[in-house]
C-alpha cells in the first residue's frame, strides 16, 4: 500500500539475470517472486543494465507475469 511518497512495503531486491540490449528488456532474479521478473528499459532510463547488476524495485502482476516497476540501481 502506498501513502504519499512513502511505501509501507519494502521494495524487492535482485540481480539482472538476462538483458537483451537490442530489445531493451530483461529479467531480474529475486527471492521475492517465484519466477524471474520482467523489466523494460523504458521503466528505468539511463544507461543499459548489465547481467549481475543489483537492483531494487517494486513487483506488479502483469498479464504475462511479474513485472518490475520503480526500478533503481544499487
Amino acid at each position: 500500500m502506498r501513502t504519499g511518497l512513502f511505501s509501507l512495503e519494502a521494495m524487492a531486491q535482485g540481480t539482472v539475470d538476462f538483458f537483451n540490449d537490442t530489445g531493451g528488456y530483461g529479467f531480474i532474479e529475486t527471492e521475492d517472486a517465484d519466477d524471474d521478473v520482467f523489466f523494460h528499459m523504458e521503466d528505468i532510463g539511463g544507461p543499459d543494465l548489465e547481467e549481475g547488476q543489483e537492483l531494487e524495485f517494486d513487483i506488479e502482476q502483469a498479464p504475462k507475469g511479474p513485472r518490475a516497476t520503480n526500478v533503481e540501481r544499487l
